[in-house]
C-alpha cells in the first residue's frame, strides 16, 4: 500500500493500493491526460473524472474501476495536487516493475 498527499500541507492523505495502480494501467487512465506544459490543474482532474465516467457508462462497470473511483478519484480530498502525486507514484511504480522485469530477464539469459 502506498500513501499520497492530497495537499501541500500534508494534512490530507489517501491510501493507494496496488489494485488501483493496476486499474490505472489497465484502462490507460493517464494516457494523453496532460497538456504539453505537463502541469496538473483542477481542469486535468476534471478531464480524468469525465473520462472515467464515460468508461463507467459504456457497459458493465468493472468492480476495480468502481473501487478506484470511490476510494481515490472521486474522494472529497482529491485535488490537483493529489492527482500530481498519484501520477508521480504511478510513474515510480511502473519503473519498479520494469526494473524487476529487467532483473528477471538477466537471470533467465544467464542460465
Amino acid at each position: 500500500m502506498y500513501t499520497i498527499l492530497c495537499n501541500m500541507k500534508g494534512s490530507r492523505q489517501l491510501s493507494v493500493e496496488e489494485t488501483h495502480l493496476n486499474t490505472i494501467e489497465r484502462y490507460a487512465l493517464f494516457s494523453d491526460l496532460l497538456d504539453s506544459n505537463g502541469i496538473v490543474e483542477e481542469s486535468v482532474l476534471e478531464k480524468l473524472r469525465l473520462n472515467v465516467r464515460s468508461l463507467l457508462a459504456s457497459g458493465e462497470p468493472d468492480p476495480q474501476l468502481l473501487d478506484f473511483c470511490e476510494r481515490i478519484l472521486f474522494h472529497s480530498d482529491m485535488k490537483a495536487f493529489g492527482l500530481h502525486q498519484l501520477i508521480m507514484l504511478y510513474i515510480e511504480w511502473e519503473k519498479e516493475k520494469l526494473d524487476a522485469l529487467k532483473a528477471t530477464l538477466k537471470t533467465d539469459t544467464e542460465v
